[in-house]
């Protein structure tokens, strides 16, 4: 494995008097000494065909199907959407760079690969709050739902969450510049990833070492919370509905959220708590990070299409129009 250091590839930039060594390329490194890990990214090539192909599914189901066109399948509009582009922002450049061994990457290109990739995954977090808002005003107030939770409310909220993290993101990448890199130029990572980036410098990165908590706090640790608020009043709402079978139907309209919430953060939550608290191996930390940026992209389209009867009844009718439409051309062909 190579070790490369900044000297290698260096931009020299002099400002007031202070040296910031510019690199010109970053080196990824990812797997240490595994062996056939080909076949890892070859299931990271299928994981991402199957991913375009559900989620360009849903987002046109969505978009043909009238009756969906509601506050809940805007949200659920949005995710599909933030899957597919999240997916697509790290996948082909990691098949990229390990398949065909181009591991050297641009620093400018480098810093484009990180907010991207970080942008994506932290939208697809707040997308399931605003997926549990939906659900919790559903259920524990359902007579107002239509009039809190209307297209127009649902559009702001999704607005403001796209350019607060568009506003984060931009924050934290544009802070690396502020840094010197004069060492090892080595990014332990299967990306760009922030944390291994900014450790690497050689000046002071306590800025950028508080914007990466803050980052941690927005994107996993306050979600989560809000998640959990959320269906601790769904429970107590649940408790006092007699009966059992508007509890298991209450039940099933959130089944489909619960298990997208839970693939998305208990890997992401292990593989963060474990980096903090322990000397997690490099190579459990990157298969972790890896798949919890991978998998539940490619399971939200799945989930949805096949747990949600409204989605299984839309793709029903839309087959049906179209196997009427097929047929009544196929008619106007013979009679000519």
């Amino acid at each position: 494995m190579p070790r490369v250091n900044a000297s290698t590839f260096t931009a020299i930039i002099v400002v007031l008097n202070i040296t910031f060594f510019r690199p010109e390329k970053f080196y990824i490194s990812g797997f240490y000494n595994i062996p056939y890990t080909q076949y890892f990214y070859v299931f990271l090539c299928f994981v991402y065909v199957m991913t375009v192909i559900g989620n360009v599914f849903l987002l046109s189901v969505i978009c043909l199907v009238r009756t969906l066109h509601s506050p809940k399948y805007m949200i659920v509009f949005n995710l599909a959407l933030t899957d597919l582009c999240g997916s697509t922002a790290l996948i082909p450049k990691l098949l990229d760079t390990f398949l065909f061994e181009r591991r050297y990457i641009l620093y400018e290109a480098c810093l484009s690969y990180m907010f991207f990739v970080m942008f994506f995954g932290s939208l697809q977090s707040w997308t399931l709050v605003c997926m549990a808002y939906d659900r919790f005003v559903a259920i524990c107030f359902p007579l107002r739902y239509h009039s809190i939770v209307s297209k127009r409310s649902v559009a702001v909220i999704l607005l403001f969450m796209w350019l607060a993290l568009i506003t984060l993101w931009s924050s934290t990448v544009g802070l690396l510049n502020r840094l010197s890199f004069c060492g090892s130029l080595e990014v332990q990572s299967f990306y760009c990833d922030h944390g291994p980036i900014f450790r690497l410098a050689c000046n002071d990165n306590s800025i950028n070492n508080i914007m990466a908590y803050a980052a941690f706090l927005l994107v996993l640790c306050i979600p989560i919370i809000l998640i959990a608020i959320t269906y601790a009043c769904i429970s107590i709402a649940l408790s006092r509905i007699a009966s059992t079978a508007e509890r298991l139907k209450a039940l099933k309209m959130c089944s489909s959220h619960i298990i997208l919430a839970a693939t998305f953060f208990i890997p992401l939550v292990i593989t963060n708590v474990s980096a903090i608290t322990s000397n997690l191996q490099p190579n459990t930390r990157i298969i972790n990070s890896c798949l919890a940026h991978t998998i539940p992209a490619l399971l939200n389209p799945i989930v949805y299409s096949f747990k949600t009867e409204e989605v299984l009844n839309a793709i029903k009718k839309l087959f049906r129009r179209n196997q009427i439409e097929f047929q009544n051309g196929k008619r106007k062909v013979l009679r000519r």
